[in-house]
């Protein structure tokens, strides 16, 4: 069986508003480990952050269990950028990131978003997420919406009029 068709079977998707207690914690652990491994000064949301308007949350669930989240947040320019993503631990390797990016990818295909950004670190507790952004066709690219290009950061970009 493949691991698309076995991630479907056993795995839901679904927009998460981040009131359960699971949600909560794993955007806890997203910010833990962001405050471990990034230099200070760098931008990440927030649970509040998370739960403007302007941004949509989802989260995967295998059962009663949340295995990963993630976010889009609608930009003033009309693009989108990708916030928050968070496997959890015990679902490493699953394929939980994937299909939280290509729902995401696919909800602003949906919503007519021209194009998505992304800013993430450098360094191996990063290099499992660059990989993925790359494999989805994301590509490097300059500095957008506040953010400064510096050592640590890779700021990526897919165009979703060609992907």
């Amino acid at each position: 069986m493949a691991l698309e068709q076995m991630f479907s079977e056993m795995m839901t998707v679904r927009e998460n508003d981040l009131s359960d207690q699971q949600s909560r914690d794993l955007i806890a652990l997203h910010l833990a480990g962001m405050a471990a491994n990034v230099p200070p000064g760098a931008l990440f949301l927030g649970l509040s952050d998370l739960q403007r308007p302007e941004v949509t949350v989802w989260s995967v669930w295998d059962g009663l269990r949340i295995a990963g989240i993630g976010a889009l947040k609608i930009l003033p320019d009309g693009n989108g950028e990708i916030k928050s993503m968070r496997t959890h631990p015990d679902f490493t390797g699953r394929g939980v990131g994937a299909c939280i990016l290509r729902t995401i990818i696919n909800a602003a295909k949906a919503r007519g978003i021209p194009r998505l950004s992304l800013e993430t670190g450098s360094g191996p507790s990063f290099q499992a997420a660059y990989s993925l952004y790359e494999k989805f066709g994301f590509r490097k690219g300059g500095a957008y919406a506040g953010y400064k290009q510096t050592d640590f950061n890779h700021v990526m970009h897919l165009d979703l009029g060609t992907a």
